[in-house]
């Protein structure tokens, strides 16, 4: 999902919000997240899960066009962990679907 539907879902189950509203929610949100990803923080949802960031070491790589060997420096890459809740959200089986199988 993009943030743009994101935005009009959250409106659309909240009509006495305005539009405009949501939407700053919604960035305000996720510029939190980033922002406390970036200082290396974690930011746990209780229910969705846990954003973090996990950090590459450096290491030899590659060039595959050339077959040249390149240094890859150390980087930072965001994680995302669902949480049980979410996990058990998209693997329920309702009573009809475990029948028919």
């Amino acid at each position: 999902m993009i943030k743009s539907k994101l935005v009009q879902r959250v409106a659309a189950q909240n009509p006495y919000l305005h539009h405009r509203d949501v939407e700053k929610v919604v960035n305000a949100m996720l510029d939190q997240i980033a922002s406390a990803m970036k200082r290396r923080g974690r930011v746990e949802m209780r229910g969705f899960g846990a954003f973090s960031v996990r950090v590459r070491r450096p290491r030899s790589g590659r060039n595959p066009r050339t077959q040249a060997v390149v240094d890859v420096a150390e980087k930072a890459i965001p994680y995302f962990k669902s949480g049980k809740e979410i996990r058990n959200r998209i693997n329920y089986r309702s009573p009809d679907d475990q029948a028919t199988q």
